[in-house]
């Protein structure tokens, strides 16, 4: 178990959806809304399985789907509210990492698949997605049982179907206690409290959202919307328990602290901008890691 360990926790370091040594995890994100605002469901499985190659070298695949649901109200846009009504995401995941010395491991992943309302029975090339991640880890957090665990990871995502084109992925972790330990960085920070084995508690504040095509478009002011795009940052609370050694469930209720809802024609040509004023955000769900 402790290569899979190894090569799960310095690969899966994607930017908005994935927990880093998660093997296999099945999650729901909630973001209810009001009469005048857009409500916001996502359902999500994934599977990670990595393969040895050499000592300290690995490749993981991996299978990543989404379905999301939104609630528009119909009052909102000039349009039927039914085409946005469900997107679907699926990524393929391609993972490589080796230790380059014996501070640092570099880590790289692809992940093509598609991100769409699919609202007609074909899929066309504009479904298609592609993410990509590269990231350097320093990790002191085994190694001969500091007192005070760190580590650090530095790195950059792409991506055309999380929301956020391209962000850098830093992350700096040190238990300061045995009861502490903070992470600070981007997608996402936390101040923990190791309340026990089973039990942890988080204060949190990250990034979420996703970007899909629309099938066909939407004509808006004479103009083609042909994407969807989704932002949040969401800071709040998260519970950790754990049911046994591997299998752990969570829980955040979280604030919205700001958010964006746009169609789109293109990368940057914004047509119509929906409701950002939805304040709560519920995700829980199950994972098994090692």
């Amino acid at each position: 178990m402790k290569f899979i360990f190894t090569f799960c926790f310095s690969v899966f370091v994607s930017v908005i959806y994935a927990q880093i040594s998660d093997i296999a995890r099945v999650e729901y994100v909630g973001v209810p809304g009001q009469s005048d605002q857009v409500s916001y469901d996502r359902y999500r499985a994934m599977f990670n399985y990595p393969i040895k190659i050499k000592e300290d070298a690995y490749f993981v695949v991996g299978l990543d789907y989404s379905y999301v649901n939104l609630d528009i109200e119909t009052t909102l846009v000039p349009f039927d509210a039914g085409i946005l009504s469900s997107f679907q995401l699926f990524d393929l995941n391609v993972g490589y990492t080796y230790k380059l010395n014996k501070d640092w491991r570099f880590a790289t992943r692809i992940a093509p698949g598609l991100s769409s309302n699919l609202t007609s029975n074909n899929v066309t090339i504009d479904d298609l997605s592609f993410s990509a991640d590269v990231v350097f880890i320093k990790n002191k957090k085994d190694v001969e049982l500091p007192k005070k665990p760190t580590q650090l990871i530095l790195g950059v995502s792409i991506s055309n179907n999380r929301g956020f084109p391209i962000l850098p992925f830093v992350s700096y972790f040190r238990k300061f206690h045995p009861k502490w330990s903070y992470n600070f960085g981007v997608p996402k920070s936390n101040l923990q409290w190791h309340i026990s084995e089973k039990h942890r508690l988080k204060s949190v504040v990250r990034i979420d959202g996703f970007s899909g095509n629309v099938q066909n478009g939407i004509l808006i002011d004479d103009e083609l919307a042909d994407r969807f795009r989704l932002r949040l940052l969401v800071g709040g609370l998260r519970y950790e328990y754990k049911l046994t050694k591997n299998i752990e469930s969570y829980i955040n209720c979280s604030y919205i602290l700001s958010s964006s809802a746009v169609l789109r024609r293109g990368a940057n040509n914004n047509l119509l901008e929906l409701s950002d004023r939805n304040p709560v955000y519920v995700k829980t769900g199950l994972r098994f890691k090692v």
